[in-house]
């Protein structure tokens, strides 16, 4: 290979050395990047230690609602906007008694010890349809959102507890942008 083409592909390897080396990294991050809420991986390990603990635990799934749109109508950067706002409306809402995820893309997972020290659900709703300002701009969002309390449960299970809120979110999304409240 003479020199020339040398100079010319040796930006492109150090790019593709890099972005494998930043796969890697984010994969087995315990934080994401923009939001800095915990990964799958990292909430899944605390959240099963918060079920052994607290029998009153509420697990809570969401997932904002024609997200795809916001990125197609608004960019990318506002993309980013609205799920960095989410999740931190979702860990002021957890505070103290409580930790937040981000599952991927425009999914998130919350968990708290007692729900009672929170706002309760509906305000969480209501904080997730508040639109997000960007580039002087506020951008209309909604979520869906499933709610489980470990007490509705026969065996407390971070399994279970998914598996129901998730069903309750999409029960939610069934009934429309607004009407997302379902226990």
């Amino acid at each position: 290979m003479d020199l020339p083409t040398f100079a010319a592909a040796l930006p492109a390897v150090g790019w593709a050395v890099h972005s494998g080396l930043l796969a890697r990294r984010l994969s087995s991050a315990r934080r994401d990047p923009l939001t800095g809420l915990h990964t799958r991986a990292g909430w899944t390990a605390r959240a099963e230690r918060i079920i052994q603990r607290s029998p009153n635990a509420l697990v809570v799934l969401v997932d904002l609602d024609d997200f795809k749109a916001v990125n197609d109508t608004h960019g990318h950067a506002a993309g980013d906007a609205v799920i960095a706002s989410t999740a931190s409306r979702l860990a002021m809402w957890a505070g103290r008694h409580g930790i937040a995820a981000r599952l991927g893309g425009d999914e998130f997972a919350v968990i708290v010890t007692d729900p009672a020290k929170t706002l309760g659900p509906a305000a969480l709703v209501s904080a997730l349809h508040r639109p997000v300002l960007h580039g002087g701009s506020l951008l209309p969002i909604a979520a869906s959102a499933g709610f489980c309390h470990l007490t509705d449960l026969p065996e407390p299970s971070l399994t279970d507890a998914l598996t129901a809120a998730d069903a309750a979110m999409y029960a939610a999304k069934g009934h429309g942008r607004r009407n997302n409240t379902h226990h």
